[in-house]
């Protein structure tokens, strides 16, 4: 006969006489919002690869499928287990940084994937989970209002070591990432005002020096055409100019699925990855897009709930890391879509093709739902 004290103690989870009730009362929301924006993805990388030499849709629903299993698993796990190991993983995804610079392959010009064959993953992504749980560890054993410069330097190093490897793949975009996380979390964790205008002040003279001395050619290219689109409209700019001709024709409702003129005829580059919320644009219209969007909103306001309702600072810190560094992806690629921001190889979560992008979504997923089911058991 099982002991449900002793499966409790291992997984984090309630003993059998209040599971049920605890599972009734977490936010499904996150995973029914994650559900329907990967059908979305599903439907709109069929029809944006229709016309390639390759249907990305059965790719696309394996990497589904493992992404609920994925998420299946960020669930099971307690998060305090997680953060315990949060060392070990941390050094374990710079290591992985570390030998996508060797052995990596090159894809959209810079060396970021590890694989055989088919079989792929881009570290950047493991980096990204790995350094939220050690700054949440770090962070909540902090006993005082305010962070000290001491505390903020400490947090500020544990995310430049894997920006720099990212960086040097060349990947300033995913590096770029990194960011939004750690600002989130410093945020909660309680920065002063005044250490928030230096920090801003320090971040344009770092803009400027890796302006002149860290971007390549072909980066500072995407900049000059963001400002300036019409300059080069068969060159760099043609990607941009492209984009938000699908967006604009869409129009209210769209020209209907598959009936997309920028995707089926080929004007449209990287439509099934970085630029498939031009091809939803084009394909469903205004209504489409702010369906979509609506559901981003589902995603992100459920989690706000979790971060707010945890029992626990390290919960919470853990929620807002996750969920800042998801909210920065959907916000830069559609930007970027529609030229607010310049064009950079940011995928939108469940809906661009991507393996370890998507089975990291689910992850983070799993993770945020389990936090919320612990929320009774990890005080």
């Amino acid at each position: 006969m099982r002991d449900t004290s002793t499966i409790a103690a291992l997984t984090g989870l309630p003993e059998e006489r209040t599971f049920l009730r605890t599972l009734a009362d977490v936010r499904w929301g996150v995973l029914i919002a994650a559900l329907l924006l990967s059908v979305a993805g599903l439907l709109t990388v069929h029809s944006a690869s229709a016309e390639m030499d390759v249907d990305y849709l059965p790719r696309h629903a394996l990497r589904l499928a493992l992404g609920l299993l994925v998420c299946a698993i960020g669930f099971s796990i307690d998060y305090q287990v997680l953060t315990k190991f949060s060392v070990p993983i941390y050094l374990g995804g710079m290591g992985l940084l570390v030998l996508v610079l060797f052995v990596g392959r090159i894809a959209g010009g810079a060396r970021s994937w590890l694989g055989v064959g088919s079989a792929q993953i881009q570290p950047s992504d493991v980096a990204k989970i790995a350094t939220v749980l050690l700054l949440a560890r770090y962070l909540a054993g902090i006993n005082s209002r305010h962070l000290e410069l001491r505390h903020i330097s400490v947090a500020l190093l544990a995310v430049l070591a894997p920006m720099v490897l990212v960086a040097l793949e060349p990947d300033l975009g995913g590096a770029a990432m990194l960011v939004p996380p750690v600002a989130g979390m410093l945020l909660i964790a309680g920065v002063r005002w005044r250490v928030m205008v230096a920090g801003g002040l320090v971040a344009i003279v770092v803009g400027l020096g890796v302006w002149n001395f860290v971007m390549l050619d072909y980066q500072r290219q995407r900049v000059k055409t963001f400002v300036s689109p019409q300059s080069e409209p068969l060159g760099a700019g043609y990607q941009l100019r492209q984009s938000k001709i699908a967006v604009g024709s869409g129009q209210l409702t769209g020209r209907g699925y598959m009936q997309g003129t920028q995707s089926q005829l080929r004007f449209l580059p990287a439509r099934h990855t970085d630029f498939i919320f031009a091809v939803l644009a084009e394909e469903w219209g205004f209504l489409g897009v702010a369906i979509v969007l609506a559901l981003y909103g589902l995603f992100v306001s459920n989690g706000v709930i979790v971060a707010l309702r945890s029992r626990d600072r390290k919960a919470m810190l853990l929620v807002v890391g996750l969920l800042s560094g998801f909210a920065f992806h959907v916000l830069y690629n559609t930007a970027m879509v529609v030229g607010l921001l310049p064009i950079t190889g940011i995928p939108l979560p469940f809906l661009s093709y991507g393996g370890s992008f998507m089975l990291s979504n689910f992850f983070l997923t799993g993770l945020i739902l389990g936090i919320d089911f612990r929320r009774y058991v990890n005080r």
